[in-house]
């Protein structure tokens, strides 16, 4: 394989112990990338550990703990965490 391949599935693998919910097709590596960016950087600023649920951005490492902000669908909270990201300038 490809070193550039490799690293992809490496950093894709690192993302996805965030995400509670399976991620499919041609833009899994980016909603995954977005995700863990969204993790880093938030979760710096209010201290907390990041997860991601179908419906939930979760405060904490299960979707057990305090939701962050409850969508509709996962592709409503995976634009909202690009459109996010996007906008604070951490992309």
């Amino acid at each position: 394989m490809l070193d550039y391949i490799k690293e992809n599935e490496r950093q894709f693998k690192e993302a996805k112990k965030l995400i509670g919910f399976s991620l499919r097709g041609n833009a899994k590596y980016y909603h995954a990338n977005q995700c863990a960016i969204f993790a880093k950087n938030y979760g710096a600023v209010c201290g907390r550990i990041i997860s991601f649920n179908k419906y939930s951005i979760n405060l904490g490492p299960t979707e057990y703990h305090s939701d962050l902000k409850r969508f509709n669908s996962k592709e409503e909270m995976l634009g909202y965490v690009s459109g996010y990201n996007t906008a604070k300038g951490w992309c």
